[in-house]
């Protein structure tokens, strides 16, 4: 199979996102929100690897709500596959309330493992869409229950078999990981990982109180292949075995970070799965990043092959 029609496919949430108008601490007392806007880590990353023309799919559960019918509608005008998308009839699609503080951290209220995505289960759509994966994107905050975390090392196994790649973003987000199951699941999922994709700390997830030349020696040992270590305002970081780049954030004017991580990761892995020099993928993922902040809202700042091309080119190193 040629590179340009590799399937790339995520398992998780599907999630409304909620967002307060003002900055401050908390939910304490009435406020303006705006939203519901289309969201979810593996959903967002989807989505973006649809608008650069990549085949791909995601597998969720969603309510037989309007904030299930948004998401639906927003993944296929961009050209996800959502024939595993199943629909709930007890339970609303998932939600995500989140307030930006002063410092700019965020805090979040979600509803994931008690909405419709506590749902996700095996089903003869979700076994399809994994026989035609040729890349399977994880993201840590979609292993929030014990099924889910079986459901998406069993999708791993199956790729690999296969002879397929795999991704792996922490994502950590405490408020919808609270037992743990991303790290009971960790082990196994690193020792399967091809292209580790860190933000910050997340680098030392599995080897804590270590240098970064450690962690990293460690990551490539357990069998990883590329670590890309995002590191917001400072840039972004390419390391393999035999090399290291460093890619500076491109100057925008930051309206909301939500997401850009996740439009990030799939554009340097849909880049990557094409063949494209490390450092050229670096840069675009680093310019999808850079567009994604300019707008408010999880997708809003998802952008065409274009449009990301387009920045990329102004270093002058992009041709």
């Amino acid at each position: 199979m040629e590179k340009r029609d590799r399937y790339i496919a995520a398992i998780g949430e599907i999630v409304v996102e909620i967002m307060a108008s003002e900055r401050g601490d908390g939910f304490t007392e009435a406020q303006p929100f705006v939203g519901p806007f289309a969201s979810g880590a593996p959903a967002i990353f989807i989505h973006q690897a649809a608008l650069l023309g990549q085949a791909c799919g995601i597998a969720s559960c969603v309510g037989d709500d309007d904030f299930g019918r948004m998401n639906l509608d927003r993944l296929r005008i961009s050209g996800v596959d959502v024939r595993a998308v199943a629909i709930s009839r007890t339970r609303p699609t998932g939600s995500a309330f989140v307030r930006y503080a002063a410092d700019g951290s965020r805090q979040f209220i979600f509803n994931i493992a008690h909405s419709a995505c506590g749902e996700i289960a095996e089903s003869e759509p979700l076994h399809a869409m994994v026989d035609r994966t040729d890349h399977l994107h994880v993201m840590g905050s979609s292993l929030f229950s014990e099924s889910l975390a079986a459901l998406t090392l069993d999708g791993i196994s199956r790729v690999k078999a296969r002879g397929g790649t795999v991704s792996f973003d922490p994502n950590v987000r405490p408020e919808a990981i609270a037992d743990g199951f991303l790290h009971h699941s960790l082990p196994a999922i690193l020792s399967q990982t091809d292209v580790f994709l860190p933000s910050g700390d997340e680098l030392f997830i599995a080897h804590p109180g270590s240098r970064e030349r450690e962690a990293l020696d460690a990551l490539f040992d357990n069998g990883v292949t590329v670590v890309v270590h995002k590191r917001g305002s400072a840039g972004a970081r390419y390391h393999d075995r035999a090399l290291t780049i460093d890619q500076s954030a491109f100057p925008v004017d930051e309206t909301d970070p939500t997401g850009a991580g996740d439009s990030f990761g799939a554009t340097f892995l849909t880049y990557w799965l094409r063949g494209y020099a490390p450092k050229a993928c670096l840069q675009m993922a680093a310019a999808a990043g850079a567009i994604a902040v300019t707008k408010q809202g999880p997708m809003e700042g998802a952008a065409s092959a274009n449009e990301i091309e387009a920045l990329a080119k102004t270093t002058g190193a992009l041709t």
